[in-house]
């Protein structure tokens, strides 16, 4: 019976311990951060880790920096960093960058890293953007790399685009100065003219960055491709001048094979008229024999004509 007080008298002090976290106002109290015992005590109802406001305080004092408990407080219970909000503001009081504690908020709830951007504008960052190809007024296709040196914009963080948008501006940009090129030579021999026209249209307007610079880093010759389209339109016509002649050749054949029907049909009427000849006495008996053997003669001469033709070619051959 005896275990069981002590067990509850254990259980007391280790939630009390829990409760008011003594060892972090220790800490606190020699790093000449002063915080109430009952603030703390406030924080664990309101279920906030008192460590996760009181390190980055005691960042930030030591930093000379002045912060309220109570936004940090508000901004952890919004989602947001601290520790990381708090590293912003020490690394941009240190470059000398403007960076109130409500912007620094802002850009962190806005999802965006705001310890990364302050980094990003003291040291700028190089962006290498993916091969772009494009075509010269000469038909050659020419392939540019770039590389874009950007800083970070702290008052456009909040809404402004990202990279992505960069790239596919930079992208957009070398294409049409490529395209301008009358000839893929003159790009060969002035890539920086492409640099200069690109970063004269103002390219980092709606972003969260600042173009300091586009450097082109390689150029490359690809396929000609004013050659293989006039190739392509070649085979095209020849496709469709071989589709006319056959077209041409189909009713040729078809005339043929209708002149020789009325051939045909003309022969077959021959026979009636001599009967009909016959029977009313335009013909005689002797006629109609001396027309058959006209026409005998006529086809026995035309098979002996065949037969040499025929003859002629065997030796020929």
């Amino acid at each position: 019976m005896a275990a069981i007080p002590v067990v509850l008298v254990v259980a007391v002090v280790a939630f009390v311990l829990y409760m008011v976290p003594v060892g972090l106002w220790i800490t606190a109290l020699f790093s000449g951060v002063r915080v109430p015992i009952g603030m703390l005590i406030g924080m664990r109802l309101r279920k906030v880790n008192p460590a996760d406001i009181i390190r980055p305080l005691i960042s930030a004092t030591k930093a000379g920096l002045s912060l309220d408990i109570a936004q940090m407080e508000a901004h952890l219970l919004a989602g947001g960093d601290v520790e990381k909000v708090v590293a912003a503001l020490i690394s941009a009081d240190r470059a000398d960058i403007a960076l109130p504690w409500q912007r620094a908020t802002a850009i962190d709830l806005a999802g965006r890293d705001v310890l990364q951007a302050v980094q990003v504008s003291v040291n700028p960052k190089v962006i290498e953007t993916p091969r772009v190809a494009a075509i010269a007024k000469d038909g050659i296709q020419v392939v540019a790399i770039a590389r874009v040196t950007v800083r970070a914009n702290i008052d456009r963080l909040v809404g402004g685009a990202g990279e992505e948008t960069i790239i596919a501006r930079v992208g957009e940009g070398t294409v049409s100065a490529i395209g301008s090129a009358d000839s893929h030579k003159d790009v060969l021999e002035n890539p920086d003219a492409i640099s200069k026209r690109v970063l004269g249209r103002g390219l980092d307007a709606g972003t969260a960055f600042e173009i300091l610079s586009i450097d082109i880093a390689d150029v490359d010759v690809g396929r000609n491709i004013g050659a293989e389209l006039q190739t392509d339109q070649a085979e095209a016509d020849k496709q469709i001048a071989q589709a006319k002649a056959e077209e041409r050749r189909a009713m040729a054949v078809a005339r043929e094979q209708e002149m020789r029907a009325a051939v045909v049909e003309a022969e077959a009427q021959v026979p009636m008229a001599l009967a009909e000849a016959l029977r009313a006495g335009n013909l005689g008996v002797m006629d109609s024999y001396r027309l058959d053997n006209v026409q005998a003669d006529t086809r026995m001469r035309r098979a002996v004509a065949e037969g040499e033709d025929a003859a002629r070619t065997g030796d020929e051959g």
